[in-house]
């Protein structure tokens, strides 16, 4: 029996892979970041800029091209990861970036109450994140 591998397909794999590359990262953080080590604010703040921003991006374009191949772009289940997907961008960039390095900065200087909250703050966002990944999976999945 033949198998027939379509480019859909393909482009469909190469999303799924850049959205497990992109955030499935936020779901390990907890587990990897010991709390006043610089040297680990400073390999998230590296982690988002050499492998979230380009792995998002590309999810983003492989999505683009499976909405516009299909005539999706009406359906709630793209608009709503569409969303998703640009506000989690937007955070990496825009709020995570920034307090890493803050964050870093603060631990060298000995992780004070300064930085207890800020580090607090920072994981607050980042579970919220994290369920934004989980939301957005639902609707790609469950199509609703």
């Amino acid at each position: 029996m033949p198998v027939a591998i379509v480019f859909y397909d393909v482009v469909l794999s190469i999303h799924v892979m850049a959205i497990v590359a992109a955030f499935g990262v936020w779901f390990a953080y907890p587990l990897l970041v010991v709390r006043g080590d610089a040297g680990a604010h400073r390999a998230q703040a590296r982690v988002a800029r050499m492998v979230v921003n380009p792995a998002g991006t590309l999810a983003l374009l492989a999505g683009v091209y499976m909405a516009s191949d299909r005539s999706y772009w009406s359906e709630v289940w793209v608009s709503v990861p569409l969303v998703i997907l640009i506000v989690l961008m937007g955070i990496t960039g825009g709020y995570f970036g920034p307090r890493q390095q803050r964050l870093a900065e603060l631990a060298e200087a000995g992780a004070g109450p300064e930085y207890a909250a800020l580090a607090t703050q920072v994981a607050r966002v980042a579970f919220a994140a994290a369920g934004l990944v989980v939301v957005a999976i639902f609707f790609m999945v469950a199509k609703p």
